[in-house]
């Protein structure tokens, strides 16, 4: 099963990219943001990423020799808090955010629009370039000894952590570092691990 939920964030996740390239396309500026059906999407597709990949970690923990047990449960729980802070961070963004209610707010803007600065800009940065990065860089450890794998998630969780630096810098631009680790690196990273613990797994998938 760990490799059927592996290729299932691959799967995702480029749609994902498909979808967001396409919203890209439309933008008369890069300043703007992307608009519907694209942004909907993104939205709907990132609660579901999220989902898909706690559950590798699940896997992953039942995966680890003994040693690293350890690692793989606080890789959960990172994932635990990314997948619960990003999924609340969309779904308020898809059901309040688009209504006529919450746009008369003085503060919409600051609260709900996916612009720095602002509240969901800023839940969603610490769900993915910090427990995200936090989640990968712990799962790394479980697959020392393949040397790829460990690699890729050992890259895709520093990339990640990277985009904190945008915060710190006031630049987004700096920021699109932690998206290439979560959003790029991630899909095929799972899809690797999961491949590997079906593969090496005694035979069996986990």
């Amino acid at each position: 099963m760990a490799s059927l939920f592996g290729n299932l964030v691959f799967v995702f996740g480029f749609i994902y990219a498909v979808v967001t390239a396409a919203g890209l396309l439309t933008l008369e500026s890069a300043q703007q943001p992307i608009g519907n059906p694209y942004f909907t999407i993104m939205e709907i597709l990132s609660i579901m990423l999220s989902a898909l990949m706690l559950i590798c970690m699940v896997a992953v923990y039942h995966y680890a020799e003994p040693q690293n047990r350890p690692f793989a449960l606080a890789s959960v729980g990172f994932m635990v808090a990314t997948t619960v802070i990003t999924s609340c961070v969309h779904f308020a963004v898809l059901t309040l955010g688009y209504t006529e209610e919450a746009r008369s707010l003085p503060g919409y803007k600051f609260v709900f629009d996916f612009r720095w600065p602002s509240v969901v800009y800023a839940l969603d940065i610490l769900a993915w370039d910090w427990f995200f990065a936090l989640s990968m860089l712990f799962a790394a450890p479980v697959f020392k000894t393949h040397q790829k794998v460990w690699l890729l998630i050992l890259v895709c969780g520093l990339l990640s952590l990277a985009g904190l630096a945008g915060v710190v810098l006031g630049n987004m631009q700096v920021r699109n570092m932690g998206i290439i680790g979560y959003a790029v690196l991630a899909p095929p990273a799972f899809a690797l691990m999961g491949k590997t613990m079906a593969q090496t797994n005694g035979g069996q998938q986990v």
